[in-house]
């Protein structure tokens, strides 16, 4: 099976330990999923106007002109990234004062730690390593049939 790249891992990495020190935080640039994978700094955020938008302004693009790359993303993937995270979560978007935001907790976080890591695995053409869907698909075998429950279970106890 192929594996993730470098700065798919790397940023995987940072979430989960953001998620799990309960700093993984949407609405502080530096705490965001974005935040969170560029060390929890938010020069990011000045790639596009609006917080959640996937819209380049000037900064962005001059920058994405020019071929850089910010932990192994371009302006554009960052801002990909965090809009994903952040409708996962439940996010109205662009994120301002008004737009409409879910009360959080670890369940909706993970659903957006999920949605990234969905998305780095569509980048990278891999299966999804979060979907467990295939773990639960399966045939039942012709002798599962015979399969004697009571004597199985009065034996370990």
């Amino acid at each position: 099976m192929k594996s993730l790249s470098p700065r798919a891992e790397i940023a995987i990495e940072k979430l989960y330990e953001a998620f799990h020190a309960q700093e993984l935080l949407p609405d502080c640039a530096c705490q965001c999923a974005v935040g969170n994978i560029c060390n929890n700094q938010d020069f990011w955020k000045n790639f596009s106007d609006d917080h959640g938008s996937t819209q380049l302004n000037y900064i962005g693009l001059v920058n994405e002109k020019l071929g850089k790359r910010f932990y192994g993303f371009t302006p554009r993937e960052l801002l990909v990234i965090e809009q994903v995270f952040l409708l996962a979560c439940g996010y109205q978007l662009p994120l301002n004062y008004k737009s409409k935001k879910p009360t959080l907790n670890e369940d909706i976080l993970s659903e957006g730690l999920s949605a990234v890591v969905n998305l780095f695995c569509k980048w990278e053409n891999i299966e999804n390593m979060m979907d467990c869907s295939k773990l639960f698909d399966f045939t039942p075998s012709q002798n599962r049939n015979n399969y004697d429950k009571k004597s199985r279970v009065s034996e370990v106890f």
